[in-house]
């Protein structure tokens, strides 16, 4: 069983050191204070796996502290402590989200063992969210395989940015799906019923670039016999993704991000700005 790092809230320095020489001697990281308010500090601040709270404090109610921890922070189980001990006290504590109960005064092995049950209660809930959000990320990306947390952060990034409109900037070295992750975001934005181009800008020919992005009106240059839209035009009201971005020269970056900031491009030859609505 991992180490894990527990408080000990009790106003009894013999309960306090008791407890730490126990579950020390288990290798668990314990820390100890003497007041609630003390205690509820170290919560704020700390990490802590598991409390040992007792509830009769010299400054603070343990069942407002059990309560507070539990609408704070659900995840951090409490053993509840008490000399006082009843029936209707460990229902009221086990309603209030206590783990369990020890009555005063206890031995090593019942305190030991109480704290087992919750490390593995920890670690089994922990272990069961972990799978959850494997299969709910396996489940909403069929086209990405992964299951690092890496990964699982950047599924999690896709859902917060796919339904806003704001530009987003994939980084990474070719071959690493950058594509894919731009589909993700596509489908799970607003704009998924509409069209997702793709365009590789390493492949476009620089003396025909401008044109293939903004197209062009007839006459513009030879071989330009009619009005001919570009990749914006086509992929208006739904996402453009341009891969191999830094590939485009000084003077078409430029005219990019007048459309980034505006919305607006002028096809090559025209006399006036087309308005175009795509995400990029």
């Amino acid at each position: 069983m991992n180490p894990a790092r527990i408080l000990v809230i009790d106003d009894e320095p013999v309960v306090c050191k008791g407890c730490r020489l126990a579950l020390s001697d288990q290798k668990h990281m314990v820390q100890i204070c003497m007041s609630g308010r003390e205690g509820m500090d170290l919560i704020r601040k700390g990490e802590f796996d598991l409390v040992l709270l007792d509830m009769k404090l010299p400054d603070m109610d343990g069942m407002e502290i059990l309560k507070t921890i539990h609408e704070a922070k659900q995840d951090l189980l409490v053993i509840v402590m008490t000399g006082y001990s009843t029936v209707q006290n460990a229902v009221e504590a086990m309603k209030l989200g206590a783990f369990d109960y020890l009555s005063k005064p206890f031995t090593d092995e019942e305190l030991i063992l109480v704290v087992q049950r919750a490390i593995e209660k920890k670690r089994l809930i922990e272990e069961n969210l972990y799978l959850r959000k494997q299969l709910i990320s396996q489940a909403k990306f069929p086209n990405i395989i992964g299951e690092s947390p890496q990964i699982l952060r950047i599924f999690e990034q896709i859902e917060k940015v796919a339904p806003t409109d704001s530009t987003v900037l994939l980084c990474g070295e070719s071959g690493t799906g950058k594509e894919l992750f731009a589909g993700a975001i596509h489908a799970r934005s607003q704009r998924a019923h509409r069209q997702f181009i793709a365009v590789d800008c390493s492949t476009l020919s620089p003396t025909l670039l401008e044109s293939e992005l903004f197209g062009h009106v007839k006459g513009a240059f030879t071989g330009a016999v009619r009005d001919k839209g570009g990749i914006f035009d086509m992929a208006n009201g739904g996402t453009l993704f341009m891969d191999d971005v830094t590939n485009l020269t000084l003077e078409i970056q430029g005219k990019l991000l007048r459309v980034l900031e505006t919305g607006e491009f002028k096809p090559v030859g025209a006399d006036h700005f087309h308005t175009t609505d795509v995400r990029i």
